[in-house]
């Protein structure tokens, strides 16, 4: 590119454009070299100074959805999982099959009782010697990000729940932790305080290598929203259902045909969806 171009972020702060991110971005997508280059060439003959960081999403994702339907289902993964709303309930089933998948037995939705009151908790995880009371916070929109006051409510909640925990038996050797799950990002503080107090933090790309989209990619436990063969309406109802995942709807086929999905379009949504699952 001849010149630099300013490209508007979620946060409604700018930067200038770096090709580097759309390349890495498209990579993860496991899109061919050949079809990178399209899009490359396509983008950047569309540039302009202002263009949002979603515009030009949009502009790769069509490509790729015309191109190649799976590749451009990775793709939207981080939209795929602000997807997963607007109760915020499926995100926490979401989180609760990530850890499960990481060897935890999870409950999602748990009342507690702690040492002064009861907590409604979103995801009790427990492996071995390790109990966990993860709270999710999901945000429809990506420029919003979990500042310091998160962390430091859900550390006030944990010590309370904490405190009961250690009182029961068998309980004393356990390691008991707090965390914070989120679909977005954490601000420079809220890393910092929940570092400081020991709380497990866990974001879109934080902590570094092992935030939300490298464990999804590791695990194959893509979000169904990923699915482009599937209408809005469609993932609606099976969201409604409790599924969240594409290995779900892949091992109950029946549930398709429970959500009114005609039976020709089917071939194709099963084979996106097991495509998504593999590892």
């Amino acid at each position: 590119m001849k010149k630099s171009v300013m490209v508007q972020k979620s946060s409604g702060e700018y930067e200038e454009f770096r090709i580097d991110k759309l390349i890495n971005s498209l990579k993860r997508s496991q899109a061919s070299d050949s079809l990178i280059q399209q899009i490359l060439e396509q983008v950047e003959s569309q540039l302009y100074d202002g263009i949002t960081t979603k515009t030009i999403y949009q502009m790769a994702f069509k490509i790729l959805k015309n191109k190649a339907r799976v590749n451009a289902s990775k793709y939207k993964l981080k939209n795929a999982i602000m997807e997963l709303g607007p109760s915020g309930f499926p995100f926490e089933k979401f989180v609760g099959k990530i850890l499960e998948m990481e060897g935890f037995s999870a409950n999602v939705g748990v009342i507690v009782q702690g040492n002064c009151v009861q907590h409604e908790v979103d995801v009790i995880a427990q492996k071995g010697d390790k109990h966990y009371m993860i709270e999710c916070k999901y945000h429809s929109d990506q420029g919003r990000f979990c500042n310091v006051k998160i962390p430091l409510y859900i550390h006030s909640r944990f010590l309370d729940v904490e405190k009961q925990w250690e009182n029961q038996k068998g309980h004393r050797a356990k390691l008991h932790k707090g965390g914070v799950y989120t679909n977005t990002r954490f601000t420079t503080d809220a890393i910092q305080y929940g570092k400081c107090v020991g709380l497990l933090m866990t974001s879109w790309d934080y902590p570094r290598g092992n935030g939300l989209k490298d464990r999804i990619d590791q695990s194959g436990l893509h979000p169904l929203t990923a699915l482009t063969t599937l209408t809005k309406a469609e993932k609606t109802k099976l969201l409604d259902e409790g599924i969240v995942l594409c290995k779900e709807l892949h091992e109950n086929p029946e549930l398709l045909d429970k959500v009114g999905i005609p039976n020709s379009r089917h071939k194709r949504i099963l084979e996106d969806s097991l495509e998504l699952c593999k590892i």
